[in-house]
Parts: C-alpha cells; sequence; structure tokens
C-alpha cells in the first residue's frame, strides 16, 4: 500500500472511531423546550392513550402534542409540508416526529381518529394553571368571560359545516377570559350553529358573559339568572321595557340611561325577572346593555370603554384562538375532526348611583 493511500486509511478510521466515541450532538431549542414544559409537565396526568386493535401505536400522545405545537409555530399550510419537514429538519426529525418516521395518511389518520379526551384535558389544566400565573385585571367586578361565535370557512366536502348553498362554514363559539387576557372554553358546530345555548357552557356560577346583540334571548336572561351565572349583553334600542326604578345619572356623562325593568311584551316574550338596563352614547350612536349585576356603578368614561373594548378585544382574540387551534390538515370532515380542532391550540365602574323614588310605567326607545 503506498504511503498516501495508507494515511488516508489512518485518517478515516480514525474518523470513524471519533464519531463513535463521540456521538452526534442532540439538536434542542431553548425557546421550543420553554414553550413546551408545561405541556409537558401535565403528560403524566393525561389519560392514557391506548391503541384501538393488536397494533402498536405508530405517534404516542406526548409526539403527537409536540406535533401540533411545532406545527402552529412554524406556520406550516398544511400537512403535507408539516411531514416534509420532519423528515428533513434536524430538530424535527429529532425531537418532533416518531423515532420511525411517519407517512402523511398515517399521521392524518391520528389527528382525525384519536387524541381527543387528552387534548381536552391539556386545554382545560392548561387553563387552570394560567389562572395561577396571569395577572388579573378588574378583579372587584368579579370573573368576566367574553362570548362571540366566529365562522371558519370550509371546503364543500366538509358535509357537516352546513351554511349557504355553495358554501360551507364552521363556527367557533368561543370563551375569553378578560381578567387575564386568555382564552377559557371553545367549541365548534356547523356555520348554522346557534350561539346562544353555548352561552351557560362556557360560564360557570358567579361569572360574567360579557356579549353582543346577537345573544339578546329573555329567556336566556331568565334561566342565566336561575343558574347563578351572570351577564352584560347588548340588546336592541327598541325593546320594549316596563320599567320598575329609575336609577339617577349625571347628565355631563355618556351614560344617558340606567333603569330597573322588565324587557318584553307582556304575555309574549318579557322576562321573568327584572333586568338592569344601561344606556350609553358613543360618538353620537346610543346603545343599551342589559345585565342582572345590579351592584356595579356609573362613573364617568368607563361603562362604555369597557363595552367597547371587551367587544374589540374578543373579536381579535377570537379569531387569534381560532388560527392557533385549526387542525394541521385545515378542519376535517367528521365530528370528532371538528372537536380535535377545538381543543388542540386566549373597564371599572364607581359606586352605585343615588336611588330615585319608584315608580313603574311602559316605554319604548326610539333611539337607534
Amino acid at each position: 500500500m503506498s504511503p498516501d493511500l495508507k494515511l488516508l486509511f489512518t485518517i478515516s478510521m480514525s474518523y470513524k472511531m471519533t464519531s463513535n466515541y463521540f456521538p452526534k450532538k442532540k439538536i434542542h431549542s431553548r425557546t421550543f423546550d420553554k414553550f413546551i414544559a408545561p405541556l409537558l409537565r401535565l403528560l403524566p396526568l393525561v389519560p392514557k392513550l391506548l391503541s384501538r386493535g393488536d397494533r402498536p401505536l405508530k405517534m404516542s400522545f406526548e409526539q403527537q402534542l409536540k406535533t401540533l405545537v411545532y406545527f402552529h409555530l412554524q406556520e406550516h399550510k398544511s400537512a403535507r409540508h408539516l411531514i416534509q419537514d420532519m423528515k428533513e429538519n434536524d430538530f424535527a426529525k429529532e425531537n418532533i416526529a416518531p423515532e420511525d418516521g411517519i407517512s402523511r395518511s398515517s399521521f392524518s389518520e391520528i389527528i382525525n381518529g384519536r387524541g381527543l379526551e387528552q387534548l381536552q384535558f391539556v386545554f382545560e389544566n392548561l387553563y387552570k394553571q394560567a389562572v395561577n400565573v396571569f395577572p388579573q385585571e378588574y378583579k372587584s367586578l368579579g370573573e368576566l368571560i367574553s362570548i362571540d361565535g366566529s365562522l371558519i370557512d370550509a371546503v364543500l366536502s366538509m358535509h357537516w359545516a352546513d351554511y349557504r348553498k355553495n358554501s360551507k362554514k364552521a363556527k367557533a363559539h368561543c370563551g375569553f377570559d378578560i381578567n387575564r387576557g386568555i382564552p377559557n372554553k371553545i367549541f365548534l358546530t356547523d356555520g348554522n350553529g346557534g350561539e346562544r345555548p353555548f352561552v351557560s357552557r362556557i360560564i360557570s356560577k358567579g361569572q360574567t358573559g360579557v356579549m353582543d346583540r346577537g345573544y339578546q334571548s329573555h329567556k336566556d336572561f331568565d334561566l342565566l339568572q336561575e343558574e347563578n351565572k351572570h351577564f352584560v349583553c347588548r340588546i336592541k334600542a327598541k325593546t320594549m321595557r316596563t320599567i320598575l326604578k329609575e336609577n339617577a345619572v349625571d347628565p355631563d356623562n355618556h351614560i344617558f340611561y340606567d333603569a330597573v325593568v322588565y324587557l318584553g311584551t307582556s304575555g309574549q316574550n318579557q322576562t321573568k325577572k327584572p333586568v338592569r338596563v344601561v344606556g350609553y352614547k358613543i360618538a353620537g350612536t346610543k346603545y343599551y346593555v342589559a345585565t342582572d349585576r345590579h351592584d356595579l356603578g356609573v362613573r364617568p368614561g368607563t361603562r362604555g370603554a369597557l363595552r367597547s373594548r371587551t367587544r374589540w378585544s374578543h373579536r381579535s382574540a377570537g379569531r387569534s384562538i381560532i388560527a392557533w387551534h385549526a387542525a394541521p390538515n385545515r378542519i376535517r370532515k367528521g365530528t370528532h375532526d371538528r372537536q380535535i380542532v377545538a381543543s388542540a391550540g386566549r373597564a371599572t365602574f364607581g359606586p352605585r348611583p343615588r336611588r330615585c323614588g319608584s315608580r313603574r310605567r311602559t316605554d319604548r326607545s326610539q333611539s337607534g
């Protein structure tokens, strides 16, 4: 053997021995590890994910969870894009994907067929953790939950997502913790799904739901009060009001109306329990809200600001929640799939006003 070949052989053997002795350093990401840490702490408590047949699971729930998180952090557009990344990206191959890899068909079957119970457990318990970590605003007002529904575009093959002819949409019913600025609950239905039935499911006893005009229901207002659940809901300006008592308002304030009333028409849709209605003006337009919170006072520049801020912050947050929870395959075709989507993936009032004498009469506001 020539000296050159002998030197080359020695170098190659040395490299081989060195690489075996010093294995390849595993790639880590401090950001990802920090982000995923609260999830990993919950894993020992998560209901065990079992195979439905004799075949072993191709992806553990931990891997499924990491994959969904990675999908959203990397802003992948589809399952195909995600699977390709897990094959080519060294970090994804070593930290996200199963050891033997996974095909797109197997991944789609996993995402659309199992893990719902586990994902719901994780979401609910993450919220419980966050409640104890995030600072609470508006503490004096109690727990405030903004409620709203938002439509999500779907494809025509999603037969369950009924909306209109030649148009398919799903609807996300979101609860948003105003005090802490995080989501607390989310449900998914077809695009024509009613929003009002979810109010009682989203808020718990003692909490106050903050809602827009689409949630006005006199029957539901009575039901919520019976369940010891509170509400602040915008109502139609022309809603019939039978006044039981008027509260004083400051003529220099944008709050121009404050009264305890029965809402609706007697013998038809009138509330059985009295509610408080507050009217306020913003940019020349009059708005009315109904609430069962008689403990809340009116201070200049506060009530309207809360209602407006709550409305728009929730709409923005609602869209963010939906985007974060959208599954890698967009939204799939079955009931289980939409539940996976829903489970995978966030003002002050012053003292009470001085009371005026009680009187009973019926009026109808002509304000818009």
